[in-house]
């Protein structure tokens, strides 16, 4: 960049370096700004060499990170100017300023394409240069074939060559059509004749784009790419300035390899035979060296060598080789080289009759899962999954399970699901393997998803030899002091069902299982508690005829619970005292569950869907995804843990059951079944069709997993056909019909739970929008209706479910919408008391023989009843100090959030109507925040809220949360909870409860790298 004689953008880059603080810099940008503006508006007066000095000026505030949203088309003009100085800075800061998408740049079209079939090389390079970075669809079909015919013009320079194929391949993946494959094939082949490296590299980085399309069109261009890679790997005719550290053009060599895997296996003897000298000779020539330079690149080159190795489907001695070139690259000190070796070896994995071969470096693989480099711990745990079978799952098993222990919280997830896999898929006998999962979640119970205990109580139910054994372990582990709540849930559920086969055992009769389950309950959540009713009620069934004194207990458990706030307590508590007062007629009503019917794990699946493809597929993928930059699908899987689904567990339609009664309906024999902690109906009938994935994709569903109870008919149990199951989930979304929605409805409904208009749901027949006010505890709706086709929508029906917080009522919904028209339906909404529970709008209609029914959820949230409210220190403290601790101040560590710089978890914060007040906490790592909270029950309500954030992992913060309402708190705590885990969860659907919640937690230890000693305001709060 010449500034030569520019003496004005010297002085202000001296300005803008001798500012003292970032305030002085810009306030000196913005002057200098307003100065370019005004002389820009007076353009007719400014000589080239000014409009120049000033679009440098813009160029460099544009790359000190501030906005320019001016002076673009001077930029632009500047493309034309006759001279190469101007010319060129008018390619410069067009190419940086604006994209692709720019309406200015049209204007520029017709003189880059004069530049490009001009005879001055200089303009043709600037203008190959800037299509070649920010051209588009337009540039693509105005400028192709001339920039194909600089390609292969014998009478263009190299330099100018190498440019075109550059330029060519960023049009072709903007509009692949700009390349005839019928007439370019031949061409292509001809380019790669070429001697000069340069235009060869080019030419290679456009075969690969165009083959990765097309390969059928390009089967000449195969014997060419080998034919290069011999003079590369021979150094026939290589000049100096493309050798790097010894190795000739690596750049050319990685190319060239990858271009030729985009090829079916090679059929010709001759054609494989001399492709394979070449990469043997790659193999045998690649060692480890001091130099880290040279090591990069010779590594590029055989990594991408074992990938075509693979590709081709190698004879087994030639794999052998890469194998033991990869365990040698496990072994060194250079941790890049270690990763990948590591993954290379994963890959390879994929290769008939290599894993044996693998096997040999198993020490030096669990080795490496001890490595102070995350990266390479990972990999080591997908190669250890990989490799493992049933000849070394035990050792590959235990030492995962002694790792656990020490595994950083980021991994003991993953390394959790995969130690379960494995105990699943490899297990030599069941016992070791319900030994497995009872250490797993006695190690790692915070990082074992439910499907893992879920598995196991598959396992064990379906067996009966092991019922013995499973009942006797879980027996041993509740005899430790502190043991996790996921073992809690297993241990009772498994004592629950199995508990009286060691009725013969000390320590075992009903009445001492009964104590040792029991000492837990007051530690455990709501939803555990849920499950050790049912064991209750499984061990006075089982204690027939009855101990008196143990009978009396549990009566009077269940009596405590039947006044429960918790609806799923409440109604277990009920009907378990009921039933259990049936004496004998007991056994028959609460039988033993029955076998679960036998399907694909759910952990097994979910190990399918992740599973490591084969090097080919992989490569192929990922290159096709960064070759095709226009595409913008979206990937949305069906069943995503991440929203609230258990992975694997199947989300089927439950009956609503009615407000006057506490009994689901049941199937035709009588129960439901339970997998994975989902309800299905257990039914000869096919499945409904999945509504949820259709119209809102997941949703989360709170409540714990129940122990199901199989209820049979009894003449003396008065309860025929029924099922005692607690859970009643209210599906958002049901949906039979044909009709498919435009866009999508959850991301729909989000957006709304944010601003106050937007649409809520569309299809090809209406649309539905809101358009909101919010004041205090009121809020005032509108729903337009909108007809978009000429024929007339009738049977319309909107009905509202409303939770038990909100009071809701809807005007008249007209039966007929006529063509094009839309009607407004006032919605009026007060909140009685806190709560996430979330309104749903029932909506129907008939267009000609199309029914179309949805369930919309209403964007009547928590945070519409917040309004913002900024307290001072003199405000905060008192406040802060008068409420004590629970129910009324919940803490929490909350783990997997997003890595939010603090300055956009402050927005995400504002955005949800609480607004952070800076400077009350003196730790820069943490923030302080309020709210004011309207309802009917608590008027206004001031929360005050803290959030401790740790430096050295973003992904995991402490929550103190604070109000003079217990609910509020707990209801808030959990809402911003939602908005700040990795992928937030939709807002949950859930029971409606009898009784408004009032929910007491326990406050969360925060871990060490969390607290704050040095502090003023940690002692305070």
């Amino acid at each position: 960049m010449a500034m030569s004689g520019m003496r004005g953008l010297s002085v202000f880059i001296s300005d803008i370096r001798n500012c003292q603080n970032k305030e002085q810099e810009r306030l000196r940008v913005d002057k200098e700004l307003g100065n370019i503006r005004t002389r820009f508006k007076n353009e007719k007066a400014l000589t080239p060499y000014e409009k120049k000095k000033y679009v440098w000026k813009m160029l460099y505030i544009y790359m000190l990170g501030y906005d320019v949203d001016f002076g673009h088309m001077e930029a632009v003009s500047l493309i034309s100017a006759p001279k190469y100085p101007e010319k060129q800075v008018g390619y410069i800061v067009t190419s940086s300023l604006l994209n692709e998408n720019h309406d200015f740049l049209r204007l520029a079209i017709n003189t880059v394409r004069n530049d490009i079939i001009g005879r001055n090389e200089t303009f043709q390079c600037l203008a190959l240069t800037m299509v070649g970075n920010i051209g588009g669809r337009e540039f693509a079909e105005s400028l192709a074939p001339d920039v194909q015919k600089l390609l292969i013009s014998s009478s263009c320079r190299p330099l100018v060559r190498k440019k075109a194929a550059l330029c060519l391949l960023r049009l072709y993946r903007k509009n692949p059509d700009v390349v005839n494959v019928d007439g370019w094939a031949d061409r292509m082949a001809q380019l790669l004749d070429e001697r000069d490296l340069g235009v060869l590299t080019s030419s290679m980085s456009l075969l690969v784009a165009l083959v990765s399309n097309n390969h059928e069109a390009y089967w000449s261009c195969l014997p060419k790419c080998i034919k290069i890679l011999e003079r590369l790997a021979r150094n026939l005719d290589i000049p100096q300035e493309y050798t790097y550290y010894g190795i000739p053009s690596p750049w050319l060599q990685v190319k060239t390899m990858r271009a030729l895997q985009y090829f079916p296996t090679i059929e010709d003897p001759n054609a494989r035979r001399s492709l394979f000298e070449v990469l043997q000779r790659i193999l045998m020539g690649t060692d480890v060296v001091k130099n880290v330079n040279k090591n990069n690149a010779s590594h590029a080159v055989l990594f991408e060598a074992l990938a075509l190795v693979m590709h081709l489907d190698a004879e087994k001695e030639m794999m052998s080789q890469c194998v033991a070139l990869l365990g040698k690259f496990i072994a060194v000190r250079e941790p890049n080289i270690r990763y990948l070796g590591l993954e290379n070896m994963t890959r390879m994995l994929m290769v008939t009759d290599i894993q044996d071969i693998i096997k040999r470096h198993q020490a030096q693989i669990i080795t490496s899962l001890k490595d102070p480099d995350i990266s390479i711990r990972r990999r080591a745990l997908d190669l250890l999954y990989g490799m493992c079978d049933v000849s070394n799952a035990k050792d590959i098993v235990e030492e995962l399970l002694q790792y656990l222990s020490t595994a950083e919280f980021a991994m003991r997830e993953e390394l959790s699901l995969k130690a379960a896999i494995l105990a699943e898929k490899f297990a030599p006998d069941l016992s070791w393997y319900v030994d497995v999962i009872l250490q797993l979640i006695d190690k790692a119970g915070d990082f074992v998803s439910d499907d893992i205990w879920f598995r196991v109580v598959q396992f064990v139910t379906n067996n009966e030899d092991l019922q013995p054994y499973a009942a006797a372990k879980a027996r041993e582990y509740l005899d430790k002091p502190a043991i996790h709540e996921t073992m809690v849930k297993v241990s009772a559920y498994i004592l629950g069902e199995f508990g009286h086969l060691l009725a013969r055992r000390p320590g075992c009769s009903p009445k001492e299982i009964f104590g040792i389950i029991h000492e837990k309950l007051p530690t455990v959540s709501t939803s555990t508690i849920s499950i050790l009713l049912s064991t209750y009620a499984k061990i006075l069934m089982h204690s027939q005829p009855p101990d008196p004194e143990l009978q009396n207990q549990i009566w009077t458990i269940f009596k405590k619970y039947e006044s429960s706030i918790e609806v799923e307590i409440q109604q277990r508590a009920v009907e378990y005292f009921a039933l259990s007062r049936k004496g004998a007629a007991l056994m028959d009503i609460l039988a033993e569950m029955p076998k679960f019917p036998e399907r694909q794990s759910a952990l097994i699946k979910k190990a399918e869907d992740t599973e490591v493809d084969t090097a080919e597929q992989s490569a192929i993928r990922l290159r096709a995804q960064q070759l095709s930059q226009t595409s913008n699908a979206l990937v949305v899987t069906e069943q995503s843990h991440a929203n609230g689904i258990p992975p694997g567990g199947q989300l089927s339609l439950v009956k609503m059951p009615s407000m006057g009664s506490n009994v689901d309906d049941t199937s035709a024999d009588g129960r439901l079944s339970q997998e994975n902690g989902t309800l299905s109906k257990v039914d000869s009938q096919p499945p409904s069709a999945d509504f949820l994935g259709d119209l809102l994709g997941p949703l989360a569903i709170e409540g714990p997993p129940s122990i199901n109870i199989h209820t049979r008919s009894s003449s003396n149990s008065g309860l025929e056909g029924t099922v005692v199951e607690a859970t009643a989930i209210v599906p958002a979304g049901e949906q039979t019909n044909s009709v498919q929605p435009i866009g999508n409805i959850a991301e729909r409904f989000h957006a709304l739970c944010v601003k106050d208009s937007g649409v809520l749901y569309e299809d090809p027949y209406i649309q539905i929008g809101i358009k909101a006010e919010w004041r205090a505890h009121l809020g005032h709706l509108v729903l337009f209706l909108g007809n978009k086709n000429t024929s007339p929508l009738v049977s319309v029906q909107a009905l509202i479910l409303p939770p038990t917080h909100l009071k809701m009522e809807l005007s008249l919904v007209p039966e007929t919408i006529p063509p094009r028209a839309q009607v407004q339906c006032p919605l009026e909404v007060i909140n009685l008391h806190p709560s996430r529970d979330v309104a749903v709008l029932d909506f129907s209609y008939m267009f000609g023989n199309d029914r179309v029914n949805v369930k919309l959820r209403l964007p009547a949230v928590l945070n519409k009843f917040l309004q913002p409210i900024s307290v001072t220190a003199e405000e905060f403290f008192p406040q802060w100090r008068s409420l004590p601790g629970p129910p009324l101040k919940l803490q929490e560590v909350v783990r997997g959030v997003r890595p939010l710089p603090l300055p956009e978890m402050a927005n995400l914060f504002s955005s949800y109507h609480i607004t952070v007040s800076p400077g009350l906490d003196p730790n820069p790592n943490n923030l302080v925040a309020s709210t004011t909270f309207y309802s009917e029950s608590t008027s206004a309500m001031l929360c005050l809220i803290r959030i401790e954030t740790d430096p050295a992992d973003r992904t995991q913060l402490r929550m103190t949360v604070a109000s003079g309402d217990p609910t509020l708190t707990f209801e808030l705590k959990e809402f911003i909870k939602d908005q700040l885990v990795s992928i937030p969860t939709p807002i949950a659907i859930r029971p409606t409860q009898l009784a408004p919640a009032s929910p007491v937690a326990q406050p969360s230890s925060a871990p060490a790298s969390l607290t704050d000693p040095g502090a003023m305001l940690a002692a305070l709060l």
